[in-house]
């Protein structure tokens, strides 16, 4: 009796395991694909995606894309493959996002676009779409940099010059430049506009590097450079090539996201980084699922949901940072 109370027992515990297990695999999955997944930003605001899609009971899956379109759509087909709940994502190419939109549709699957849009070639957004506030951003750039032209006396001198770089074949990154130049032409009108040149890159630090170089090395006559970008890593690029061009003493980059200018800030004897607008790749992330799982639950979204920021400096950006800031 005892014997067959203890195989009862038994069977009734691996039921209960078999069941639990069953529970754990049927957990819906939202996937959060980031178009260079290796990058500090994608890294803090897939970790902010997760936590929330966590919280509201779901599991998550971070996908780097490598910047590669292949990989991209393998990561699409995937998610597809695995019933995914929901995406959150940034494409490494906005011309494949009709394709991508359409296949989703088709999978009932829905997709929030975070960073960089799903838009069509005359820029409709084809799905609701988080990131930053872009045009308004650069102008907080363009105009703490042309306060510190002023503070500084540099307006009006044939060896100072201004660099925006420009990341022209992103939709998000595009606004940005423009509200660089306008605002800083705005506050700064007697800055000579010949000195201001602008370079593509591709977002990396590396290139970065190398279009800044290029810029720097044809241009001898400057002696003080006034720096600003699309994004962290470019501007990050440009300080380190103003170091190996000797210029860096008197020049002044401006970063765009905070989270690899706050470790310039630290360094021992200063660092050409002066200035960056800091946002939150926490309020992404976060407000990328929470946009998502509201379509999820049938509710009407915005098709825009975007971020604002503020300049930090050496100065202040402990405060303004707070945890982000370590």
């Amino acid at each position: 009796m005892k014997r067959t109370l203890i195989v009862v027992l038994m069977v009734l515990v691996c039921i209960s395991t078999i069941f639990a297990a069953g529970q754990k695999e049927t957990k819906p999955v939202i996937y959060g694909i980031y178009k260079a997944g290796d990058q500090t930003w994608f890294i803090d605001e897939g970790k902010a995606a997760q936590a929330a899609a966590e919280s509201a009971g779901y599991s998550f899956t971070y996908v780097d894309a490598k910047m590669s379109p292949e990989e991209y759509l393998r990561a699409i087909d995937n998610a597809i493959a695995n019933k995914a709940a929901g995406i959150v994502t940034c494409i490494p190419d906005q011309t494949m996002s009709k394709a991508v939109v359409d296949k989703l549709a088709e999978a009932k699957i829905p997709v929030i676009a975070a960073d960089d849009a799903l838009q069509s070639a005359d820029g409709t957004k084809l799905a609701p779409w988080v990131g930053i506030n872009a045009y308004v951003i650069g102008q907080a750039n363009g105009a703490w940099l042309a306060d510190y032209a002023k503070k500084n006396n540099l307006i009006g001198k044939s060896d100072v010059a201004l660099l925006i770089m420009t990341m022209d074949t992103v939709s998000s990154c595009v606004p940005r430049a423009e509200g660089i130049y306008d605002e800083f032409t705005k506050m700064a009108p007697d800055f000579d506009k010949s000195k201001i040149y602008k370079v593509d890159y591709d977002g990396t630090t590396e290139k970065g590097n190398v279009g800044a170089a290029s810029i720097f090395t044809a241009h001898p006559e400057v002696k003080t450079w006034l720096v600003t970008g699309a994004n962290e890593e470019g501007t990050v690029g440009a300080v380190r090539a103003l170091e190996s061009a000797g210029l860096d003493k008197n020049a002044c980059v401006v970063g765009l996201g905070g989270y690899l200018a706050k470790d310039e800030f630290k360094k021992a004897g200063g660092s050409a980084m002066k200035a960056a607008s800091y946002f939150s790749s926490d309020a992404v992330g976060a407000g990328s699922v929470k946009v998502l799982l509201d379509v999820i639950a049938g509710t009407k979204v915005p098709m825009e949901t975007a971020v604002d920021a503020i300049i930090v400096t050496p100065e202040n950006y402990k405060q303004v940072m707070g945890a982000a800031a370590n």
